[in-house]
């Protein structure tokens, strides 16, 4: 095993897999001799820092179940959904979320409700906000199931430690089943 190799393995061992990955390109290319010293480490942490920050987006993303992938980009403002451009782009920065401010989508069914809301919070994810997406009626059967179970209070810690809910479909459903008459 030659020094590189020997670099590299220890590089992948200590969980450094975008300098691992950067140091095999650049050996792999031949363009070790264009770097200076500092030039190269300093590549190698560039190309760390972003392979972990693309993973925590990724993370992020994944951890918040969204149903479909949505983002700013996909939005059609050609379409006649009375979108104010300005204000979704406006939205788009999501300072929004640092200030603890609220977004309430409304509209007729089939007008993007959702689309948009998963939208805002994939763009949440991008910008390093934790981010729970949830279906209401999926989520209020889950914490009534684990109000039963005695979970409920590790249940609402979790979703308390999101930086964005997004509650999808509220108020297709009655939040509780009537209670039978007889």
């Amino acid at each position: 095993m030659n020094n590189n190799q020997a670099t590299i393995n220890k590089l992948e061992n200590m969980r450094l897999h975008g300098m691992a990955r950067a140091f095999r390109a650049t050996m792999e290319t031949g363009v070790k001799h264009s770097f200076t010293p500092d030039e190269l480490l300093s590549h190698l942490v560039d190309t760390e820092w972003e392979d972990r920050h693309n993973r925590k987006i990724q993370r992020l993303i994944k951890a918040a179940r969204f149903r479909y992938s949505a983002s700013f980009e996909e939005i059609d403002f050609g379409l006649p959904r009375n979108l104010d451009k300005n204000m979704l782009l406006r939205l788009s920065d999501s300072s929004w979320i640092e200030r603890h401010q609220i977004v309430l989508l409304t509209g007729p069914t089939g007008a993007g409700k959702s689309f948009l809301a998963q939208a805002l919070g994939h763009q949440g994810c991008m910008y390093g906000f934790k981010t729970g997406y949830f279906s209401c009626s999926k989520l209020f059967k889950r914490l009534k199931l684990a109000r039963a179970d005695g979970s409920y209070l590790r249940e609402l810690t979790r979703i308390q430690k999101q930086d964005l809910l997004i509650l999808d479909d509220l108020g297709l459903e009655p939040f509780d089943a009537p209670a039978s008459c007889g």
